[in-house]
């Protein structure tokens, strides 16, 4: 290529980014979410959205793709036209774990995702039905530990977060447990309300209501440090249980080859609707707290749980082909 050809490619294309980037967002804007209705990514990205909308002076449309584990959705994210005019909101499975756990997929989640901002994240509280003996986290260790195999626990899905979570529990704890695999939050609450399981790793939205009605006794969350959402319950780690994380973290992505400026763009504008006081009240409302970081944090967050859930899944030769 001569040199004037290659100076013509390169103004071209300076051109079409700066372009892109002044007529941002060029039209109506969709946010595709990987999961039904009323989902936790749903509930974030409907109230970011009308936030959104006001801001940029465009529709925006919030369009659920749920199926394959939030493979379907976050795939049409991937897949879509790189102009800036659709992002996704996903979580660890599609965005990391799922690669582990399926043979083949219709996406690589590095190399077709552009990471933009992870919005907010809840904890996973471990939770007990009433007739497990055990007040804290600490005496429940030391009842797992006297009683392999004896109790169980639901999850909402055979490598789901929920399930792994408790597979690593076990495995610090020295122990086993039955797992007991749900389609979704909903009947692994159920489960535990009816006594069909003695235990549970859910998202705390899914059952502060019930531990509020004192129907169910939270033990632990699994996060790094006791959540502001719910300050009076310990950490696993304070139990004794190191390293057993499980935020229920949710990112916005764009397609990869959504131009730089576009993606740093979308950032901006997410950041500052993340920003709002009445966005973070509403997604503190449910037990969510605003993250907002940058696109080189969110990257590391789905590499390291990759690295943190391959050794579970591989112990456990968990697959969902």
């Amino acid at each position: 290529m001569s040199l004037v050809r290659f100076l013509c490619v390169a103004l071209a294309l300076w051109f079409a980014t700066a372009h892109a980037e002044s007529a941002f967002p060029g039209g109506p804007v969709r946010i595709i979410v990987p999961f039904g209705p009323g989902s936790t990514p749903d509930i974030a990205a409907r109230i970011v959205a009308g936030k959104l909308e006001a801001k940029l002076g465009q529709p925006v449309i919030v369009e659920n793709k749920p199926g394959a584990s939030g493979n379907l959705g976050t795939d049409a994210v991937a897949k879509a036209a790189p102009d800036g005019r659709t992002i996704g909101i996903s979580i660890a499975g599609p965005l990391a774990v799922n690669a582990l756990l399926y043979t083949s997929m219709p996406y690589h989640p590095a190399r077709d995702l552009a990471p933009i901002t992870i919005a907010a994240t809840q904890p996973s509280v471990l939770v007990a039905s009433s007739r497990i003996p055990a007040s804290n986290a600490r005496d429940l260790i030391a009842l797992l530990k006297a009683n392999p195999g004896k109790y169980n626990y639901s999850s909402m899905g055979a490598g789901t977060i929920s399930h792994l979570a408790m597979e690593a529990l076990a495995a610090r704890a020295g122990t086993q447990l039955v797992h007991v695999p749900y389609n979704g939050s909903g009947p692994a609450v159920l489960a535990l309300l009816s006594g069909d399981v003695d235990l549970a790793c859910l998202p705390a939205a899914a059952v502060m209501v019930q531990v509020r009605a004192g129907k169910l006794r939270p033990l632990a969350v699994a996060t790094a440090q006791r959540s502001s959402a719910l300050p009076d319950v310990p950490t696993l780690a304070e139990a004794g249980l190191e390293n057993v994380h499980a935020d229920a973290w949710m990112g916005f992505v764009a397609p990869a080859r959504t131009p730089a400026p576009i993606v740093r763009r979308w950032h901006d504008e997410l950041v500052a609707v993340l920003g709002l006081p009445d966005v973070r009240e509403k997604l503190r409302a449910q037990l969510m707290d605003v993250v907002a970081g940058t696109p080189d944090e969110f990257r590391a967050v789905m590499k390291a749980d990759v690295e943190r859930w391959r050794p579970v899944i591989e112990k456990n030769r968990i697959t969902l082909d």
